[in-house]
């Protein structure tokens, strides 16, 4: 009923939001004096405010329609190469043809916020490399025709995305995926499966929780995967798409992320508005850019979120060796031939140092000569992908690698 409750609200809110839109108009408009005085700046600031605080943020764009490649302006666009129930492929096509540059697949997380959010992670890498992105589906809009999509199944799309882009594929997991990811490369290359990661990067994933557990982390196995279950889904209202589909809500999700670190976002939006006030129009855009991406949230299906919960973050299945997809159990120990890049962000309060690193503990029989790891000083958990350390110093180390590989 939480889901039910929560469209409610947002409906009765419909009106309010009217109200507010029509005084900030009349407030902020250059023919009514008001808008010349500091109360009339104020009451339009307010109600700007509130607009942005109670409007359902929409999937964003990715709007990257140019990159600079040796010195060149190239126009972009975006493909898809490839669409399932869940999610797709999406191709970041460069109009110069550049058959030289390595072909890479970002996969994004499944955690809550969408593919955008990795906008500066692909813009950074766009240059240098013929760019892919996973882009997750929101669970609200799939019908319950579509089936279930668990862990096992995250898996499958992995396997089945890399066997459609072909052999000679790099792979960067950020975040959430490294560990399906990681089985996925075992699984592929056990099998001698032609499409095996040509090298594979882990950015702050959850391969091993039990090193330096963060608050996320003790909050997993502080409650039971029933507590879970209770608590964190509830099925999709009409009139979405997915109606009656389990889901783990984006705006749970959103609400755990903001009451982390909930006086910085106040201070966001006292800023805001002060900015509002003084007519800056630079820092407003700013703080829009951030939180229109920021409070874009996606559901998640249910299966998929609490089989997370359960074997990564409860059991540490992966990392203990006990990780079985579909009946058989996941061999990290057989990838030899795919090269292993791990990195790490020295304050990530999300993803700890060391819980990445993990991986070369499991990966054995990768040579010496073929991995690396990178912690980077001064980060946390968004850092890490996106701002100016992860451009002038994370992606020229992930470059690299992924030539040397």
């Amino acid at each position: 009923m939480l889901y039910h409750a929560h469209e409610m609200g947002r409906a009765a809110a419909m009106q309010w939001r009217w109200l507010t839109e029509t005084n900030r108009l009349l407030f902020d408009h250059p023919f009514n004096p008001l808008a010349h005085t500091s109360a009339g700046r104020s009451l339009a600031s307010v109600c700007d405010v509130f607009e942005d605080l109670t409007r359902r943020y929409r999937k964003p764009a990715f709007g990257l329609e140019h990159t600079v490649c040796d010195g060149e302006v190239v126009a972009v666009r975006e493909e898809i190469v490839m669409r399932k129930p869940f999610g797709q492929i999406k191709r970041f096509a460069r109009a110069a043809p550049r058959p030289q540059d390595p072909r890479l697949l970002i996969v994004a997380p499944l955690s809550g916020h969408f593919a955008t959010l990795l906008r500066g992670t692909v813009q950074a890498l766009l240059p240098d490399h013929d760019v892919h992105i996973t882009d997750w589906r929101d669970a609200r809009l799939v019908p319950l025709t579509a089936g279930r999509f668990g862990l096992d199944d995250y898996i499958d799309y992995i396997i089945d995305f890399l066997t459609a882009l072909g052999p000679d594929t790099h792979v960067l997991a950020v975040c959430q995926p490294a560990v399906p990811v990681l089985a996925a490369t075992a699984l592929m290359s056990e099998d001698s499966h032609p499409a095996a990661p040509r090298s594979l990067s882990l950015m702050s994933g959850p391969i091993d929780t039990r090193r330096t557990p963060t608050v996320p982390n003790e909050l997993a196995t502080g409650h039971t995967l029933d507590w879970f279950r209770r608590h964190m889904v509830h099925l999709v209202p009409p009139p979405h798409a997915g109606c009656m589909r389990p889901v783990y809500p984006g705006f749970l999700q959103l609400a755990g992320f903001v009451s982390m670190n909930l006086d910085r976002h106040v201070d966001a939006y006292m800023r805001l508005y002060r900015a509002l006030v003084q007519d800056d129009r630079e820092h407003a855009d700013r703080h829009r850019a951030f939180y229109d991406e920021y409070l874009a949230v996606m559901d998640l299906p249910a299966e998929f979120y609490l089989e997370t919960i359960q074997r990564v973050f409860q059991e540490h299945e992966l990392a203990r060796g006990r990780f079985y997809h579909r009946g058989r159990r996941v061999r990290p120990e057989a990838i030899r031939d795919t090269a292993l890049l791990t990195i790490e962000g020295e304050n990530d309060d999300i993803t700890s140092p060391g819980q990445t690193e993990a991986a070369h503990d499991l990966c054995p029989a990768i040579p010496e000569t073929r991995r690396g790891h990178h912690q980077q000083p001064g980060v946390g958990h968004y850092g890490v992908f996106n701002g100016r350390r992860w451009r002038e110093h994370i992606a020229p180390r992930l470059k690299t690698f992924i030539q040397q590989a």
